[in-house]
């Protein structure tokens, strides 16, 4: 296309919303604020959420009360009105295909249906049949002159997601529709190709500017489902583009610490101190670790296993490692008491090794957290554990070599970065999570992390048997508790909420916490919540972890964190208020010893689909990575736990992560196709994707990266 022309059409597309007749200054403050649509550009990529066949015509006769939409072709034969009520009537038309008769009805906007809807005039109705009366009837259809409208070219009927505030403002999905057809009417210049040309024929995909087309006005289903893979797979290539072109920059740009020795404190360590055989998982992981170590490149690694699965065992080895070559560690903890538990644990497999390992919380306080600050300095302290506090610039390391970041998602981007200012080059990263992600998920979340996978759990460890019970149940449920502390176990139970609320009918853990002290008077009970001084909570969690209470009373506070190898019971209150992997997390702190352990899910008896779908799914599996891929589906990525903040905010306006993982794969193999032949983006051969990427990044789009 030459300049001209293609400047032309990037001129029209970047037009104010108000210059579109139909639109008008009102107008463009409602698709402005609902819609975030203020361009005809940004209109063009508001896209539809399904689609009608309308190319065909039925008789009246044909109709049945079960059929989804139909269109009908003929005239309105008279009018009739019924009063609702004080100031309210329905207006009834009824309307003839000279074969059959029904009506068309509106409660409301009668003035409107009398100016422009006349008898003996043909027109095409389109609406929902249903039957009331013995007769059948559309209640306020879409109609059309019948002159007006081609059926060859009517085709599948667009649908646009509009808010209430525009359905008061009059502005439905039809409005919309009529709105993109005008605009598409105006834009005669073809819209310029986003692709290059090589892209498009290898892969036999529509141009855009037939895709953005057909998208709106499909001939058929299958020029709507090219048209959409098109689309989705656009938009889907230039977020892997700039991921892969951000990790791709990054390598070349920081050299990583050369760490060749597996050295001493390694070798005592797994001669001395490891009283169990790691898992094939772990050694493979260890070995995938120790090639990023010495490449001489900076290791971005992300590890994900379940909970159980040994993931601060393969990082305190990687620290050790790290320790070998003359370097200091740290592993960063989103939370005070994980941040105490890592210590604890570290301290226990490094016992009678001299090795310093200290904390650094917000706890730590005065000649203590001098003594730590000291340390780090002097290089004495080897080994840090600690939570964001980590990151104040009072802390500085004499040589930081790896940074440990525990269950990442806590932690935003900015803050991740700052750890690399504590480092003359930036430390090897490993980032662990014990939230399972989907592959086509961590191709967007981690697009530039490697990922190593734990996918087996130590040996001896049992299944969690998944129970659901509904909430007349709960005596034999108390009865089974009382039997498992009887033999010496220990019980979390978890409510959503702390107090009561106005708006809610839910258990709440105050009045539960009492309620359970008259079913149990013969147990200790502990209390932890979130709203709690950290004392408070760290002194009762303490008396849960020694064993002087028995039952646990809590809220997802205890979600992660918390290990205490002889709590046999979890029960969830309500879980139907809870999403899969949040349910998964919760049923992670039980299983850790080797005990039968067992988590009871308790709800109420009305149940959605999607809600009964999660129930089953938990009681079916407690495979990790099979529960993420359904909360995906079930969900979507955005309500997934740390997507919002993990970096890359999923603005995807067609593509949709769960359901498309195949154009995901594709769209990274291609993607990584460009970054492999031109990593410093400088090639003139690739400069219409460089140019793309430029003018995306300036969008309102979050391309933020992760590292």
């Amino acid at each position: 296309m030459p300049n001209s022309k293609l400047a032309q059409a990037m001129d029209i597309l970047s037009q104010d919303i108000m210059y579109l007749p139909g639109v008008g200054p009102q107008r463009k403050e409602l698709l402005k604020k609902e819609l975030e649509v203020s361009t005809w550009g940004g209109l063009l990529e508001y896209y539809p959420y399904k689609y009608v066949d309308r190319s065909r015509i039925y008789a009246i006769s044909e109709l049945t009360s079960d059929m989804p939409f139909v269109q009908i072709k003929g005239h309105i034969l008279s009018f009739e009105e019924f009063e609702m009520g004080p100031r309210k009537k329905r207006v009834v038309a009824h309307f003839t295909d000279d074969h059959g008769v029904m009506d068309l009805v509106w409660f409301s906007g009668a003035q409107y249906v009398y100016k422009n809807y006349k008898v003996g005039v043909e027109y095409i109705v389109f609406g929902r049949p249903s039957v009331f009366g013995g007769r059948y009837q559309i209640a306020h259809p879409d109609i059309d002159l019948a002159k007006d409208l081609q059926l060859s070219e009517m085709g599948m009927q667009p649908y646009y997601i509009t808010t209430e505030r525009m359905k008061k403002a009059g502005m439905s999905s039809r409005n919309i529709e009529r709105l993109v057809k005008t605009m598409l009417q105006k834009i005669a210049t073809p819209l310029p190709e986003t692709l290059p040309p090589f892209i498009v024929e290898r892969l036999h995909l529509m141009s855009r500017d037939e895709a953005m087309r057909c998208v709106h006005y499909p001939r058929n289903a299958m020029d709507m489902k090219k048209a959409r893979e098109r689309l989705k797979f656009e938009e889907l290539f230039y977020v892997q583009l700039n991921i892969l072109r951000y990790a791709s920059d990054h390598r070349r740009k920081y050299r990583g610490y050369i760490l060749n020795k597996v050295g001493q404190e390694f070798n005592d360590f797994y001669a001395n101190n490891l009283k169990f055989e790691l898992t094939g998982a772990q050694k493979r992981v260890m070995h995938e670790i120790r090639d990023d170590m010495r490449s001489g490149r900076q290791m971005n690694r992300l590890l994900q296993g379940d909970v159980g699965s040994g993931k601060t065992l393969v990082a305190l080895m990687t620290m050790l490692i790290a320790l070998g070559n003359g370097y200091q560690a740290c592993i960063m903890a989103p939370t005070e008491i994980l941040a105490e538990q890592h210590l604890a644990t570290i301290r226990e497999f490094l016992d009678g090794m001299d090795i310093r390992t200290e904390l650094l919380t917000g706890m730590v306080k005065g000649k203590q957290r001098t003594k730590v600050l000291d340390g780090l300095i002097s290089g004495d302290v080897r080994i840090l554990v600690g939570t964001h506090a980590i990151l104040e610039d009072p802390v500085r390391f004499q040589r930081l070599g790896v940074a440990v970041i525990d269950e990442q998602h806590r932690f935003g981007v900015a803050q991740r970065a700052r750890l690399w200012a504590k480092s003359e080059n930036p430390p090897h990263i490993l980032v662990m999570t014990a939230t399972p992600i989907p592959r086509t998920l961590a191709m967007t979340i981690y697009g530039d992390l490697d990922v190593s996978v734990i996918d087996e759990l130590p040996p001896g460890r049992k299944p969690v048997q998944t129970i659901h019970k509904f909430d007349n149940q709960m005596t034999s449920l108390y009865n089974g508790i009382r039997q498992q502390i009887r033999l010496g176990r220990q019980v979390y139970i978890v409510y959503p909420l702390i107090t009561e609320s106005e708006k809610s009918d839910l258990k709440n853990l105050e009045e539960g916490y009492a309620a359970l002290c008259d079913i149990f008077p013969e147990f200790s009970i502990s209390k932890v919540h979130g709203r709690m001084k950290s004392k408070e909570k760290d002194a009762e969690m303490q008396k849960f972890v020694s064993g002087e209470t028995q039952i646990l009373v809590a809220t997802t506070v205890i979600e992660v964190g918390v290990n205490v190898p002889n709590a046999s019971v979890m029960v969830i209150l309500d879980s139907q208020r809870f999403g899969l992997s949040q349910l998964h997390q919760l049923r992670g702190r039980v299983g850790r010893g080797a005990d039968q352990s067992y988590c009871i899910l308790v709800t109420t008896y009305k149940l959605s689909d999607v809600t009964r779908k999660r129930i089953d799914i938990m009681c079916q599996t407690n495979d990790g990575f099979r529960i993420a891929e359904a909360d995906l589906k079930l969900r979507g990525p955005g309500d997934l736990e740390g997507t919002q903040q993990s970096g890359i905010a999923f603005d995807l306006k067609i593509a949709d992560i769960a359901r498309d993982g195949q154009l995901v794969a594709l769209a990274r193999q291609e993607a990584q196709r460009i970054i492999d032949a031109d990593p410093t983006c400088t090639s003139s051969q690739y400069a219409m994707l460089w140019n793309r990427l430029r003018q995306l990044r300036d969008t309102n789009v979050n391309w933020a990266a992760i590292s």
